[in-house]
């Protein structure tokens, strides 16, 4: 064995022998056990919901039926003996020296001391029937049992004289009954939680000669099996082997100074205490380190959600502006073209106005004009004749209708112009007005596609998210499906372990009813070692060291041989 070996020991054989693995250069873990560092045995409740299905508690013979009966019928009488034989006592006893007034009110006393004991126990019974123990309440049943065998030993105590040899005595048998009574009590309440509770776990005790031997590392062991719930006695054992030989292999690699061990290595040493085992223990860097990188990756993604979430709101809000801001340059646009175009036409409706006016007066003046020389023509030639006078009026009337002619020509020339202007001024306003219009449907337009490619990204990003999530649901679809196919085969092993326990105890009873040597039992129990196994070859020493509490492998390969030979005779355990 070089320093670097990982060595054996005694509690199991069949140790993996292989040297330090790669945690911080410690061996590889002894212990062969699983779960959490305390593997306290599960609560009521929880045994409970684990056995659905399982038969709640022993299922009595009609003879076991008949003795329950009688064990509880003598229990009575027990209980009635001891209520009369302290009865009187304690009632005069109130009555003389506790002052209670008068003989009845003592015997109320009494009375009221034994009815309250006999209520706490029935109840602490029913509660252990219904599987709903409540341990503090037999201590105060052990301090009025006490108090009334006080009241008992006092009330018989001597007056006026020292007590004597028979005085002790006597108040000795004073509390004979009720002590006995408590102890049929106590285990009247551990046969019923058996019975109700049939796969309680049950703590190993430590042997009195390990007490005797080594009074100081027993307390120890004796200490972390109470405080971590340790229940079995050699796998106490096992752990304080496997540290031990941890600690001696730590010496030898460093070369007995501890000082230069790493924290890692150190560990198994420090946590033993508090109820991790070795390999528990060499591996809490590893597990604490993956811890503290999924609550890191938890943290990165949410803070990745968080930042996809904040950007998809800012392209939304974003692409919300853009649309607004184009409905409203639209809507300016409209009304800036619609008050264009209005002030055009009133442009043109004034001009054309103030044209006509002007041609309107100077007609108005060319015919005065022309009227007052006609006067004056007619005035001077107040001897010509009627015809030239008709024929100077004749001709004035048709210079007069030529004028008007003319008159109105022009008047639809300005017309014209005035329409061909005030088109011009409106199609001018409608363009411009157009354009607006057309630059704002572009930026709309912008917006919209801004807006699309901003939608886009969100439903690439909701689709990452959802395909992340469908990864997430069949991870833990398959951890769901684990938990069952595990808690599948460990209700399997149950089964099996229950069968294996009826065997057991069916060929106990048989072994019982022959009254067999405690060897013969031994070699018996490794014969059914040996079916368990599947073969002689296969049932390795240690086990049945551990076992039978054997510290010899030649005693055990005794056993194993006289186990074989018996089964070649024949042995077949009950079935």
């Amino acid at each position: 064995m070089t320093l670097t070996d990982w060595p054996r020991t005694a509690a199991d054989s069949n140790l993996d022998p292989a040297g330090p693995a790669t945690v911080s250069g410690a061996p590889q873990p002894v212990s062969q056990t699983t779960g959490t560092v305390s593997e306290a045995p599960e609560s009521p409740s929880e045994r409970e919901s684990g056995t659905e299905g399982k038969s709640s508690g022993m299922k009595l013979t009609g003879s076991q039926r008949w003795a329950t009966g009688a064990i509880v019928a003598a229990a009575l009488v027990l209980a009635g003996i001891g209520l009369y034989l302290s009865f009187e006592h304690v009632a005069v006893f109130a009555f003389e020296r506790l002052r209670f007034g008068s003989i009845g009110k003592g015997q109320l006393f009494a009375v009221g001391v034994d009815v309250g004991i006999m209520i706490m126990i029935a109840v602490d019974l029913l509660m252990a029937w219904l599987k709903r123990p409540i341990s503090w309440i037999r201590y105060p049943v052990w301090l009025l049992t006490a108090a009334t065998v006080v009241l008992n030993a006092a009330s018989g105590a001597p007056k006026g004289r020292a007590w004597g040899l028979m005085d002790y005595v006597a108040a000795g048998a004073h509390g004979l009954v009720p002590v006995l009574f408590i102890a049929v009590v106590e285990l009247g309440r551990d046969a019923i939680d058996r019975m109700v509770r049939p796969d309680r776990a049950e703590r190993d005790s430590i042997p009195w000669i390990r007490w005797t031997l080594a009074p100081k590392a027993t307390a120890r062991i004796f200490r972390r099996m109470r405080l971590w719930g340790v229940y079995s006695y050699p796998e106490m054992i096992r752990r304080d082997q496997e540290l031990i030989a941890y600690e001696q292999w730590l010496k030898r690699k460093h070369d007995g100074d501890l000082s230069e061990a790493t924290e890692d290595e150190l560990l198994p040493m420090r946590m033993a205490p508090y109820g991790y085992t070795v390999a528990q223990a060499l591996a809490m860097p590893d597990e604490q380190d993956q811890a503290a990188q999924k609550r890191a990756e938890d943290a990165e993604r949410r803070r990745l959600d968080a930042e996809t979430r904040s950007e998809v709101a800012q392209s939304e809000a974003a692409a919300d502006r853009l649309r607004a801001k184009g409905k409203v340059e639209t809507v300016r646009a409209e009304v800036d073209g619609q008050t264009g175009q209005a002030r055009a036409h009133a442009r043109a409706q004034v001009s054309a106005a103030e044209r006509a006016a002007a041609l309107e007066e100077a007609a108005l003046e060319t015919a005065v004009v022309a009227e007052a020389r006609a006067r004056e023509a007619e005035a001077d030639r107040k001897t010509a004749l009627e015809r030239e006078a008709e024929a100077a009026a004749d001709l004035r009337t048709a210079a007069l209708e030529r004028q008007a002619a003319e008159k109105r020509k022009e008047a639809a020339e300005a017309d014209r112009v005035a329409a061909a202007e005030a088109q011009a001024v409106e199609t001018r306003t409608i363009a411009e007005a157009r354009r607006a219009a057309a630059e704002t449907n572009r930026v709309a337009a912008e917006a919209e596609r801004a807006a699309a490619e901003t939608a886009r990204a969100t439903a690439e990003a909701n689709r990452k998210k959802a395909e992340e999530e469908g990864r997430e649901e069949e991870a833990l679809a398959q951890i769901a499906r684990s938990k069952k196919e595990a808690a599948e085969a460990e209700r399997a092993a149950a089964e099996t372990r229950r069968v294996t326990a009826e065997i057991e105890r069916r060929a106990v009873e048989a072994e019982d009813t022959a009254k067999l040597k405690p060897r013969e039992r031994a070699v018996r129990k490794v014969a059914r070692m040996i079916l368990a196994a599947g073969g002689v070859d296969r049932l390795p020493l240690a086990d049945i060291q551990q076992e039978l509490a054997v510290a010899s492998p030649g005693t055990a390969s005794e056993y194993r041989q006289e186990a074989a030979e018996l089964l070649a005779g024949g042995y077949t355990p009950a079935a």
